[in-house]
């Protein structure tokens, strides 16, 4: 990790913080517990910035220096919001096309997503904010900078965020192996979300239950599965065909 994606001790992360710097997660010593400590967590709290408690050797296993047992990991891009951004894309005549990840935790695969997606022209990509690929320097250089182009939007639940845009009028399809459709034999020109999940366990039952339609991706080989980023890409330009036709 390079110097410039964190930043260490109570003082400096405080100050991170009230500067507005986007910070995806601070790392806490377990048991710290003091009086400046207590000011770092009242600002944890209010900004509702996400935080874990971790043995000190996670710590310093990314620096050896001072760090007082704070260390917050910085992003490279500022996150909307799904809920303000969405009408906007309404507004703007367009359908959308939104891409929801779930539990892809590859950096490179995750990378080479959003590349793909802001080629295709989604309007949005939604991650959750635990179970997925920090995305950092490693998840900029996959992208080919593509990840400074397309919203990212990170959510404390897929669940909900899928019932607002289902309530919004947005179609939403999974990409899975037990499917029995066809991603191609499915109408794709509307409003639409594609979900995707992680290449070890696929999509949790609980967001394929929420989901309008699941679609399957012929395999003719020998190998049973595709790589995520490639079925993604797969699917969102199927979208873009269908939508060019209309």
């Amino acid at each position: 990790m390079n110097k410039d994606e964190f930043v260490f001790g109570t003082r400096a992360v405080i100050e991170a913080i009230k500067t507005n710097r986007h910070i995806d997660k601070i790392f806490l010593k377990k048991g710290l517990n003091n009086e400046l400590s207590q000011e770092l967590f009242q600002l944890i709290r209010e900004e509702q910035i996400q935080f874990q408690f971790v043995p000190l050797e996670k710590i310093n296993r990314i620096t050896r220096k001072n760090h007082q047992g704070v260390l917050a990991l910085l992003s490279p891009i500022e996150y909307h919001n799904i809920e303000t951004l969405l009408p906007g894309i309404y507004e703007s005549g367009k359908d959308p096309l939104i891409l929801i990840l779930d539990q892809v935790t590859d950096v490179r695969n995750f990378g080479a997503i959003v590349r793909s997606a802001e080629c295709a022209g989604v309007n949005a990509i939604v991650i959750p904010e635990k179970g997925t690929a920090r995305i950092g320097g490693d998840a900029v250089k996959t992208s080919a900078g593509a990840i400074h182009h397309v919203p990212i939007c990170k959510v404390q639940g897929l669940a909900k965020t899928i019932k607002f845009l289902k309530d919004s009028g947005i179609k939403i399809i999974a990409a899975t192996e037990k499917a029995n459709t066809i991603y191609s034999d499915s109408k794709l020109h509307m409003p639409l979300a594609i979900v995707m999940g992680s290449e070890d366990t696929g999509i949790s039952n609980s967001i394929l239950q929420l989901t309008d339609e699941q679609l399957t991706i012929p395999i003719l080989g020998k190998i049973e599965s595709l790589n995520v980023s490639v079925a993604a890409a797969i699917i969102m330009y199927e979208a873009v065909r269908q939508r060019s036709q209309l």
